[in-house]
């Protein structure tokens, strides 16, 4: 592929303000969330003050150089009044008011709804209060879709053992089985799942139905698996107070983890004028405003690109969308929340991606790819957690995974053997 960024001079970066601090709020405990990290390393390059609610020192983005400070992990979005009471406390440390960010769901949905109470410490994209929930939840998203003529897969909610069945015999097997509500997940189960058999499918529901389908992160929805065939896409965009996008990328991703059911390991910017169409329409008719991520899958036999996903909040894999002179969807915010014109991009067609302790995972386990499992490394234009700048946070997730992986030996090795 010609990479067309290359040979394409850049213009001057555009100046954030540096008297706006950033606070990045995080719910979920995640050490690998590299979303953070990318967000803390852009932002502190560009000289902006970034604060972060992180795990302590066990979180590899606290070992960063451009953290100006983290701070103490938060009671969680379910206890809003002692969030809310967190977060204005750790404004009285910062001391002037800070762009309060959130990077996973279930911050995006506590921002958005109690917006009032944050106000006099925080500037954030301002939302109708219900449009966060009503398109990260996955069975109002579905429905919305259906009223708006968005493509999406046909999927049911079963609330029978028999009603597994009956979807499984219309939408066909392998189904792909997900949680409406997945910032609500216990321990152990992922958000979406590729069931290949009916058991499997089976199974799912019936943990649904041992934590109560309609509280937690229920209902399970099963889904027609549309054939990966087409290719998988995403959407990263930012909306301002008038729903006008002020940035817009589209990309290919090329791994997942899980496969065909996860986030990007490996993606590229690549330009698609139909699907930017389609995304940009998308958000303005359901009304979402700030950052937001958008996953779609391609189905070659109907032509059409139908929603999986809807994030509305800042994307994991936001570096990926760099454009050659540094704009990313991070620093956009910064601009337009701060006051400032925000640019339009200059794309960079082609740069590259990868997620480095997912994709060794993947790639070490097929034997195939051994022989060549270095080269996506070497060819990436901007690794998640390697950066020659800001080496610390990179040692310490390596330092992390190693012992991960040798706690699953370990217990693989003391499994009982069922005798």
């Amino acid at each position: 592929m010609t990479r067309m960024f290359l040979d394409t001079p850049a213009s001057a970066p555009p100046l954030l303000d540096p008297g706006l601090p950033v606070l990045l709020l995080r719910t979920d405990h995640n050490f690998f969330h590299h979303g953070s990290l990318g967000a803390i390393r852009s932002l502190g390059r560009a000289g902006v003050p970034v604060h972060a609610i992180l795990e302590g020192r066990a979180s590899p983005a606290s070992r960063s150089r451009y953290l100006y400070r983290g701070h103490p992990w938060a009671p969680p979005a379910e206890r809003p009044a002692e969030l809310a009471a967190h977060l204005h406390r750790i404004a009285e440390r910062i001391g002037r008011p800070a762009l309060l960010l959130p990077v996973d769901d279930a911050g995006a949905l506590f921002v958005a709804e109690h917006a009032e109470a944050l106000a006099s410490a925080f500037v954030f994209p301002r939302q109708d209060r219900d449009v966060p929930r009503r398109v990260a939840d996955k069975s109002q998203l579905i429905a919305a879709l259906r009223e708006s003529g968005v493509p999406c897969p046909q999927s049911r909610t079963p609330r029978s053992a028999a009603d597994v069945e009956d979807a499984a015999a219309e939408l066909g097997l392998p189904l792909i089985a997900k949680w409406a509500r997945p910032w609500r997940l216990p321990p152990g189960l992922r958000s979406t799942t590729v069931a290949h058999t009916l058991d499997e499918a089976y199974r799912l529901f019936a943990a649904g139905l041992r934590r109560d389908p309609d509280g937690d992160a229920g209902p399970l929805i099963l889904q027609r698996r549309i054939p990966p065939a087409g290719g998988d896409w995403f959407f990263h965009g930012y909306f301002d107070a008038s729903l006008d996008c002020l940035f817009a990328a589209t990309g290919r991703k090329h791994l997942a983890h899980p496969p065909q059911a996860g986030h990007t390991v490996a993606g590229e910017w690549a330009a698609n004028p139909e699907l930017e169409r389609l995304a940009v329409r998308t958000v303005q008719t359901l009304g979402c405003r700030g950052p937001v991520d958008l996953d779609f899958r391609f189905d070659a036999g109907t032509g059409a690109y139908h929603l999986l996903d809807f994030n509305p909040r800042l994307g994991a894999q936001f570096r990926l969308f760099t454009d050659r002179r540094g704009l990313d969807l991070v620093r956009v915010v910064h601009l337009d929340q701060s006051g400032r014109d925000v640019p339009p991009a200059l794309p960079a067609y082609g740069r590259r991606l990868l997620v480095e302790n997912h994709y060794l995972r993947h790639a070490l386990g097929r034997p195939l790819l051994r022989a060549g499992t270095l080269r996506p490394l070497r060819e990436a234009d901007e690794l998640a957690w390697y950066a020659g700048d800001d080496l610390p946070p990179f040692l310490a997730m390596g330092g992390q995974s190693v012992l991960r992986a040798a706690g699953r030996a370990r217990g693989r090795a003391v499994r009982p053997s069922g005798r």
